[in-house]
């Protein structure tokens, strides 16, 4: 057999995976229904660290207080800031009662990690019910706490939500960022409806206070100085006590990174801590991501060499279309449309990007919390 029939083989195999995994896993978000729940009042306790957070704090906030719900609290946990992040706090606390300060003091034994400092706001929190957000973060409406925590019952402990990023115009970089939080939402909401959540971001994301302390917090990767969202659900997470929300009322948004270089960075990061996921996780992930690679490597060589085209072209038009169908219902749900017609330009930039990161991280380790 000769290079080309390997290439040609694996090529065949790899869009039969690819296809599979876009219609019976990413499908089941696609095609999904989101629930109507019964909106209910439960005590919620909306945690918020900041770490030199000024200036996002005074812009953002408000949006949380103005929110359309009357039993919540707003924990908000000042990280050893140099700003006047603790001020902006104090000043808005005197104004609305609701709003509790947890100044949180760097200790030696915990410099640089945010675990800690979340760890004091979850135990100085009053209620059962706890949603996390960014300081640098916006909810899209004021039905945001309504709408996550509605997805609680007896049954549902862990609420996964969307984090969006905003819309920058003529910014290929805006449309990357935002095609890898889209393609990273579909996954791990497509993971959790297939009864295998993995993950969650801390951007939109929401637990029970017991779930905390049944698991004794973040202790069993405490010394990771990030994945307090992720490597938290993936430690947490099963099949029966989570739920997802992806209504346009529970979004968040925030500013995405405007330089590939500190963009690059936090991928860096977000990278390395999947390397703590369980170990049936990086399996499915690794299969999705080398199948995403191997399709198009496989595909520029097979096209350069003219090699049997004609069912080439079917297949990858086959794969091409599946990707479409799927990923474009994901989109439209997630209010991220206008990325559709550049779908796969952003993945193969994605893909590259992912490798390079990877092997940068094999090299030396990121940089965590500022």
């Amino acid at each position: 057999m000769g290079f080309l029939d390997v290439v040609f083989c694996t090529f065949v195999v790899v869009v039969f995976i690819q296809v599979l995994i876009y219609i019976f896993l990413f499908g089941k978000f696609a095609f999904l229904k989101q629930e109507k729940k019964t909106l209910s009042n439960i005590p919620v306790s909306v945690i918020i660290c900041a770490k030199n957070e000024a200036k996002n704090l005074k812009v953002f906030l408000p949006l949380i207080i103005e929110q359309d719900y009357t039993n919540f609290e707003i924990v908000l946990i000042n990280d050893g800031s140099q700003d006047k992040t603790l001020k902006v706090m104090q000043h808005f606390a005197k104004v609305h009662p609701n709003i509790k300060i947890v100044d949180v003091k760097p200790i030696e034994a915990f410099w640089g990690n945010k675990k800690y400092a979340l760890t004091l706001g979850i135990k100085a929190s009053k209620n059962d019910f706890l949603l996390f957000t960014d300081a640098d973060c916006k909810p899209l409406s004021n039905q945001w706490i309504r709408e996550m925590s509605s997805h609680f019952s007896d049954e549902k402990s862990i609420v996964l939500g969307y984090g969006a990023h905003s819309k920058i115009k003529k910014s290929f970089l805006n449309k990357l960022v935002r095609f890898e939080t889209l393609t990273t939402a579909i996954n791990y909401f497509s993971f959790a409806k297939a009864g295998i959540p993995y993950m969650g971001v801390g951007r939109n994301l929401a637990y029970a206070k017991k779930d905390f302390f049944d698991a004794n917090g973040f202790i069993s990767h405490i010394k990771v100085h990030s994945g307090d969202d992720d490597l938290f659900v993936n430690q947490v997470a099963n099949e029966n006590n989570t739920s997802i929300c992806f209504s346009e009322e529970s979004f968040t948004e925030s500013n995405p990174k405007t330089s590939f270089k500190d963009w690059f960075k936090q991928k860096r990061r977000h990278v390395s801590t999947a390397n703590h996921y369980k170990k049936k996780h990086k399996i499915f992930l690794g299969l999705i991501y080398i199948t995403q690679f191997l399709f198009w490597f496989s595909t520029l060589i097979i096209f350069f060499a003219l090699y049997k085209w004609p069912i080439v072209f079917s297949l990858f038009l086959l794969r091409i279309i599946s990707q479409y169908i799927v990923l474009g219902y994901s989109a439209k749900k997630l209010n991220e449309n206008d990325l559709i017609a550049f779908f796969p330009f952003l993945e193969i930039f994605l893909i590259s990007a992912q490798l390079t990161i990877f092997i940068n991280n094999l090299i030396s380790k990121p940089n965590y919390w500022k």
